[in-house]
C-alpha cells in the first residue's frame, strides 16, 4: 500500500500558513530534503486553496526549478467548489474523503504527498490516513496564523529522523503512533 506523506514548513510557534517567511532560509540542504519528497512520490493530494496557489505559480517555472515534477505529477484535488481543473494531470476528488484517499493509497505507485493544505492535512490526521509527517521547522516565531493541529486535536508520533541545517532550520520526520 502506498504511503501518505504530509510535508509542511513550520515556525517555532507552530504556524504553517502562507510560508513566504521561509525564503530567506532556503539553501541546498533544504532543497535536498525537499527533493527526497519529490523523488519518492508520484502523486500529490492537495486542498483547493493550495491547488489554486500551485496552479498559478508552477506552470511558469522551469524544469530545473522543480517545474517538471510539479507540472507532470498526478494531482488529486479535494474540492467541492472547482468543477474544472486546468493544471496538467489534475483530478478532482469530490466524494467521501476517507473512501477516496483509501482508494488512492491502494493503487500501485509510490508515496502520495500533501503539501500545505492545512485543513486537508488535519482531516487526514483525524481519520488516521497519514503515514509520515515531514516538517521543516524554521527559527522564527510569527505570533499568529494557522497551525498544523487544531485546538483540541491530540496525536502521538515517533521521531524517525532529524537533521539540522546550516540556516538554523531543522528537518524532522515522524510517523504517527497507531493506538
Amino acid at each position: 500500500m502506498r504511503k501518505l506523506v504530509v510535508t509542511e514548513f513550520m515556525s517555532l510557534d507552530g504556524v504553517i500558513e502562507n510560508p513566504m517567511w521561509t525564503f530567506p532560509y532556503w539553501n541546498d540542504d533544504i532543497a535536498a530534503f525537499k527533493g527526497e519528497e519529490t523523488s519518492s512520490s508520484d502523486a500529490l493530494l492537495l486542498g483547493r486553496v493550495t491547488y489554486e496557489g500551485f496552479a498559478a505559480s508552477w506552470p511558469q517555472r522551469g524544469d530545473a526549478d522543480g517545474g517538471a515534477y510539479f507540472n507532470g505529477v498526478r494531482k488529486y484535488v479535494v474540492t467541492s467548489k472547482l468543477d474544472r481543473l486546468e493544471w496538467n494531470n489534475s483530478v478532482a476528488l469530490k466524494g467521501d474523503l476517507v473512501e477516496e484517499v483509501t482508494k488512492i493509497k491502494q493503487q500501485p505507485g509510490t508515496n502520495i504527498t500533501v503539501h500545505g493544505s492545512v485543513e486537508l492535512a488535519q482531516a487526514l490526521f483525524k481519520h488516521h490516513l497519514v503515514d509520515t509527517l515531514r516538517l521543516l521547522v524554521y527559527p522564527v516565531v510569527l505570533g499568529q496564523g494557522q497551525r498544523m493541529f487544531a485546538d483540541g486535536m491530540t496525536a502521538k508520533f515517533n521521531l524517525v529522523e532529524s537533521r539540522q541545517f546550516s540556516s538554523g532550520v531543522v528537518g524532522l520526520i515522524y510517523e504517527p503512533v497507531r493506538e
